[in-house]
């Protein structure tokens, strides 16, 4: 863990030399995809010593897969290779090394590196097999119309700026920053007509840079203060269980979780100032004019924490994982895309039964507040006051909900995470249960254009701002124009 934090914060000052001494404006996009892969297996070397060569080989093994099986099926090879060796390493590393250890392994870099693999093989399958009417918005703007050379694929994996925690970014986004082309800010004007203006000049980095290392600190001093004090263990506590009452344990259980989150905060914060320091993540300008780095974040923290919803958490939590889950599962899939994209994402979080019990609740919870959301919220939102009323109670529903779905998550054994189901009788279980036998839920139709129709569980307007407000667009595209792609981008937004 000491490793993994020395080698971020030496990543932050390469961040700082790489956009200052290697600018796209005095060096040629060879250097810096070059510079950049050194730095980043640089850093996983020292990190994880030689274990770091599974980055290489998983990366040099998917890409040779998609040289030589094609395009119109590379993408479903590159999946189950990529998911399969990932869960191998975990297998080894969990029930061979250090069960239940918290420790910094390998196999965390390697869950990046495995949502890189998968959904650039997906984003080149759109780009290259499919036809253009049968994408959905998404996938025709993030689809890449030319096979990477082997330095760029090993770039985009392997950069130092997100080898160790991420963020995942899209292909072209990240081959737009390399080569440095200009920034582009499509505004709408009172009449509806598009306005593209250029940025010359890039936009700094510093300010945002400094909110973010301030989120770290803050966290950093939350977790090493309070978080042991408050252990998650505490909840299975045979005394404590004997004589606390129900409201005082699910305070603690509230508190004991959220408690929990700063350390993820710290490690995603962190990781995204890195990437800004470089001069990635640049996402525009908000309507007072200042300028947004949040093209690539991957939490919110005061919408986790004042969620309203089951959906709100979700949608503000993992950010670029749930819109990994969304791309390649999602609106892929053609039965139950709830059942099947919680199952992917418990496969792809690792072997402990914890997560499988996390995220298979996490399928009743969702459904059953998608449920009463539907079925009920509308009664609720005319008048101010109701709808304060409502939104209390429904954040307090929601911050139960949320800790009692995580609990095996932290505990990852199946024992302390029966013992803790079964001593609060399993009740949020068997009410969510209850919740989708009394109110109807809208069915999931089959289709791509039905299938856009229902809102998912990850949310739309993420995805929809996302594309809106993302300003590269990747010369791998060498068959769309630009402004053919703001356009696409803009009737997503619409749709």
């Amino acid at each position: 863990q000491v490793n993994f934090v020395v080698c971020q914060l030496f990543a932050l000052l390469a961040a700082v030399w790489f956009r200052t001494y290697l600018h796209s404006s005095k060096t040629s996009p060879f250097i810096r995809h070059v510079v950049a892969t050194l730095l980043g297996l640089y850093l996983a070397l020292f990190c994880f010593g030689w274990y770091a060569l599974h980055f290489v080989i998983q990366s040099g093994i998917s890409y040779y897969i998609m040289i030589i099986i094609g395009v119109e099926n590379m993408h479903k090879y590159c999946f189950v290779f990529a998911l399969g060796y990932l869960t191998v390493c975990q297998i080894t590393r969990v029930y061979i090394f250090d069960y239940g250890q918290y420790s910094a392994d390998f196999s965390g870099p390697m869950m990046i590196i495995t949502q890189k693999i998968t959904s650039l093989a997906f984003e080149i399958h759109d780009g290259m097999f499919r036809k253009n009417e049968d994408l959905t918005p998404s996938q025709r703007c993030l689809a890449v119309r030319r096979m990477p050379s082997l330095l760029e694929y090993l770039s985009y994996n392997c950069n130092f700026m997100g080898i160790l925690a991420g963020p995942l970014c899209s292909y072209k986004d990240y081959i737009t920053f390399i080569e440095g082309r200009s920034y582009q800010l499509q505004q709408s004007e009172a009449n509806g007509k598009e306005d593209t203006k250029y940025e010359q000049t890039d936009p700094s980095p510093n300010i945002a840079v400094a909110q973010k290392l301030l989120i770290c600190g803050l966290s950093l001093l939350f977790h090493m203060t309070i978080t042991k004090t408050l252990p998650v263990e505490y909840n299975i506590d045979d005394n404590f269980r004997a004589t606390a009452s129900w409201p005082v344990r699910f305070f603690y259980l509230y508190v004991s979780l959220m408690a929990a989150r700063p350390k993820y905060y710290f490690a995603w914060t962190l990781a995204d100032a890195i990437n800004n320091a470089a001069g990635f993540g640049f996402r525009g300008y908000d309507k007072n004019g200042a300028t947004r780095w949040d093209l690539i974040s991957n939490l919110r923290i005061q919408q986790i924490e004042f969620s309203t919803s089951f959906k709100m958490f979700l949608d503000n939590w993992n950010i670029q994982t749930a819109l990994w889950l969304k791309r390649v599962c999602y609106e892929r899939a053609t039965f139950s895309p709830t059942i099947q994209t919680f199952i992917l994402s418990a496969i792809w979080h690792g072997v402990y039964p914890g997560y499988y019990l996390t995220f298979l609740t996490g399928v009743l919870m969702t459904l059953a507040a998608r449920a009463i959301r539907n079925n009920i919220r509308h009664y609720f939102v005319e008048s101010p006051a109701v709808k304060l009323c409502y939104d209390i109670v429904t954040w307090m529903a929601t911050q139960a909900a949320i800790s009692y779905t995580v609990v095996p998550f932290v505990l990852l054994s199946v024992k302390p995470s029966f013992t803790f189901y079964s001593s609060c009788y399993f009740c949020l279980h068997i009410a969510s249960i209850l919740v989708l036998l009394v109110f109807p839920l809208k069915r999931t139709q089959k289709g791509s254009k039905k299938h856009e129709s229902v809102q998912p569980v990850w949310s739309r307007k993420l995805e929809e701002e996302s594309l809106l407000q993302k300003n590269s667009y990747s010369t791998a595209n060498n068959s769309f124009s630009q402004k053919e792609e703001i356009t696409c981008r803009y009737q997503a937004l619409k749709q």
